[in-house]
């Protein structure tokens, strides 16, 4: 058991799984303990990085802390005199990489002064289309350049600095929409479950063309005579009659999906403004 009273992961796929009292301490500053003598060269940073920079190279179950001495050139267990095992060091690491595309705290204004498009109505809110758009690439960028992101059980993730800069970018963007609070984290849980489950699919493609070493092309060609007979056998009349490239890998399914989503919270916004309804 943590000292918190959960169950540490013994896999270290979930977040808030260690010492959460101790991640908050490490994420929110003043939780590095100084160690006496010469300032090290060792730091929570440069262990984080290394973290980071593995897990994106190799996937998750290769972060350890032995490997991580390794990286570093370092003892095992002088990383534990920054970070208390691995459990601690994934929340460290998914507060860093959803950091990243973040502006640095005191540009969020600037930024939305310079480059954010205003709503169309005049009411000089930033236009929430292009918020919900912006979240979701910038969601999906994220996930293909970590895709060990996808492996995390985030229902009870540990809130650093960057988790709560975006939700607060977030919501900021999406404040034009006239909904109430819950329906706001709504929509982002909406469009953040689209994206992971975009990204996730792409994902398994590519970890299936490594494990068999099969190309896409390679793989249904294998199964094309069984299927073009089946197609024959009258058993399946919709799907024989659907048009060539019904399954073509030129249709962009991320963004018919993102257009469809902004288009339904559309007319929820215009429902609740001809009804008169307001957050």
């Amino acid at each position: 058991m943590a000292n918190d009273g959960t169950t540490a992961a013994t896999d270290g796929t979930a977040t808030g799984s260690g010492d959460t009292a101790r991640s908050l301490e490490l994420l929110w500053g003043g939780g590095e303990r100084p160690s006496r003598g010469p300032k090290p060269g060792l730091t929570l940073d440069r262990i984080v990085t290394a973290a980071v920079a593995v897990a994106d190279a190799e996937g998750l179950s290769a972060v350890s802390m032995r490997r991580l001495s390794t990286e570093l050139g370092t003892g095992t267990m002088s990383l534990y005199r920054h970070v208390p095992g691995k459990a601690e060091l994934l929340d460290l690491m998914l507060d860093r990489v959803l950091g990243e595309p973040l502006p640095a705290p005191g540009e969020e204004a600037a930024e939305a002064a310079g480059t954010d498009r205003t709503d169309a109505t005049g009411s000089g809110a930033p236009d929430w289309r292009a918020a919900v758009d912006t979240m979701a690439r910038s969601y999906l960028d994220n996930l293909r350049r970590h895709p060990w992101l996808l492996k995390i059980n985030q229902a009870r993730t540990v809130l650093g600095p960057s988790a709560l800069r975006g939700l607060e970018l977030a919501l900021g963007g999406l404040r034009g929409m006239g909904l109430r609070d819950p329906e706001l984290i709504g929509v982002i849980i909406t469009v953040n479950s689209f994206v992971e489950g975009l990204a996730r699919t792409q994902a398994d493609a590519a970890e299936a063309v490594r494990q068999t070493g099969l190309s896409d092309e390679e793989f249904w060609d294998r199964q094309r005579p069984y299927l073009e007979r089946a197609m024959l056998s009258g058993a399946y009349p919709m799907m024989a009659t659907m048009a060539e490239d019904t399954f073509s890998a030129d249709f962009d399914h991320f963004e018919f999906g993102l257009r469809r989503l902004i288009a339904g919270f559309e007319a929820l916004v215009r429902e609740r403004a001809e009804a008169g309804t307001t957050a």
